[in-house]
C-alpha cells in the first residue's frame, strides 16, 4: 500500500472513526453538548457529506459549513457588475462555469447569455488569453473568481498577457482571502464554536503561520486537512484531542501539501499584480482588506477602469426565505433553511449555495437530504 493510498483505506478509516467516537463522548461529557467544529473550505464540505461523517457523528460532533466557497460568496452586487459586462456590445466575458447560475439582483451570466451575451467557460484563464489573441475584433474579460489558490494562476495570465502584448484582454477581478473572512466570522458574538477545519489548497499558499491569529485572537484549536477519509478523521482527532487537553493550536496534518511558509513564488506573483482592498462578501458583508484588486501597474488590464464598469446599486440581498446569509455563516445547516430542497433545488436554485458544487446546500441536498443533522444555534 502506497502512503497516499493509506488516507483512502477502509479499515483504517473505521478503526480511526472509533477513536474519534470515544474522543468525541468524552468531550460532550467535559462540555454538556457535542463539540461544534467549522470546516471553512467547500470541499471539505462536499468530502464530508459524500463521507456520511455528519451523520456518523451526529449527537456527538456537530460540523459546520462555512464561507470556504468562492461562488458563494461572489457578492450579488459584483454579479450585477459581471452581467453589466455581459450586456456591453464587442465583450466576450469568460468564466468559469459555477459562476453561470449565480443569480445577481435581477439576472444572471446564464440569462444573459441565454439572451444572445457572449458569455463562455474557460477552463484556464491562459484559454481565455488564447481566445483573444485569436478574436482581436471583441475586448475579453475574465471573472477573476476564487480565494488565494487561483489568484496566483491569474496573476502568471497577466503577466503572459502583458508579455505577448494582447490589448484586448482584460480581467475583473473578484479574488478574496479567507484569514479575513475566517475572522469576519469568529466575531460573531452568536457563533459559539470549539475548533476549526481549516482549507487545504489555500493553506498551501498562505502556509500554516497565516492562521496563527486564530489562536491569538479567539484561543480556539485549528487543524489544516486535506480532502480524504483519513485526513478528515485525523483533523477531527486532533481537534477533540485538544479540547479535552484544554489546548488551542493552529496544527498542519496536511504536511504532504502545507508548509509553514506556504508556497513562496505563488504568494510574490499574487503581491506583484495585486493589492488587498475592502470588498463585499455575500452573507458577510464588507470586510477589510479581503479582496484583491490590480495595481496600478496593471490598470491596463483591469476591466473595472478599462470598460468604466460603475459599482451597481445596493439591492435586496436575499429572496424571501432564503437562509444563504446564515449558512455561508455557520449559524444554519442547509436542512434549516424553509426553502431548501422544496423550493430551492440544484435544478432551481434560489440561493448561490445551491449553485456551486462546493456550495453546502448543494453537498447537502445530493449527500444528506435524508440523514440526521444537528440544530441550529
Amino acid at each position: 500500500m502506497s502512503p497516499l493510498d493509506r488516507f483512502c483505506d477502509t479499515e483504517l478509516s473505521r478503526k480511526l472513526m472509533g477513536r474519534v467516537a470515544a474522543l468525541a463522548d468524552a468531550v460532550a461529557e467535559r462540555l454538556g453538548r457535542p463539540a461544534v467544529f467549522i470546516e471553512v473550505c467547500g470541499t471539505h464540505t462536499v468530502a464530508i457529506s459524500r463521507l456520511g461523517l455528519r451523520s456518523l457523528l451526529a449527537g456527538r460532533v456537530e460540523l459546520r459549513s462555512g464561507p470556504g466557497c468562492p461562488v458563494c460568496v461572489t457578492d450579488h452586487q459584483e454579479i450585477d457588475m459581471m452581467v453589466n459586462l455581459a450586456r456591453l456590445p464587442g465583450v466576450t466575458v469568460g468564466t468559469f462555469g459555477d459562476m453561470l447560475r449565480v443569480p445577481g439582483s435581477r439576472s444572471s451570466l446564464e440569462r444573459e447569455r441565454a439572451g444572445g451575451a457572449d458569455v463562455r467557460i474557460f477552463y484556464s484563464p491562459l484559454d481565455a488569453v488564447a481566445f483573444a489573441e485569436a478574436n482581436p475584433e471583441r475586448e475579453v474579460v475574465f471573472l477573476g473568481i476564487g480565494f488565494e489558490t487561483t489568484a496566483p494562476v491569474v496573476a502568471s495570465t497577466l503577466m503572459r498577457a502583458r508579455l505577448q502584448g494582447v490589448k484586448n484582454f482584460s480581467l475583473f477581478s473578484a479574488h478574496k482571502l479567507i484569514p479575513p473572512a475566517i475572522r469576519a466570522v469568529l466575531s460573531d458574538p452568536e457563533l459559539k464554536l470549539d475548533g476549526l477545519i481549516l482549507p487545504g489548497h489555500v493553506s498551501a499558499i498562505t502556509g500554516r503561520r497565516a492562521f496563527d491569529f486564530i489562536v491569538k485572537e479567539y484561543g480556539l484549536p485549528s487543524v489544516i486537512s486535506g480532502f480524504e477519509p483519513m485526513d478528515i478523521l485525523i483533523a477531527l482527532h486532533e481537534l477533540l484531542l485538544q479540547l479535552l487537553r484544554g489546548e488551542a493550536r493552529v496544527v498542519n496534518k496536511y504536511t504532504r501539501v502545507v508548509r509553514e511558509e506556504g508556497n513562496l513564488d505563488a504568494r510574490k506573483r499574487i503581491a506583484e499584480c495585486f493589492e488587498e482592498v475592502d470588498v463585499p462578501w455575500r452573507g458577510l458583508g464588507v470586510i477589510p482588506e479581503s479582496g484583491l484588486s490590480l495595481r496600478e501597474t496593471f490598470r491596463d488590464f483591469d476591466a473595472r477602469f478599462k470598460l468604466n464598469i460603475e459599482p451597481a446599486p445596493p439591492t435586496p440581498l436575499y429572496p424571501p426565505g432564503c437562509a444563504c446569509k446564515e449558512i455561508l455563516r455557520g449559524k444554519l445547516l442547509p436542512p434549516e433553511c424553509r426553502l431548501f430542497s422544496n423550493v430551492c433545488t440544484p435544478v432551481h436554485p434560489v440561493g448561490p449555495c445551491m449553485v456551486s458544487s462546493e456550495g453546502a446546500c448543494a453537498a447537502y441536498y445530493r449527500f444528506e437530504r435524508f440523514s440526521p443533522v444537528g440544530g441550529g444555534i
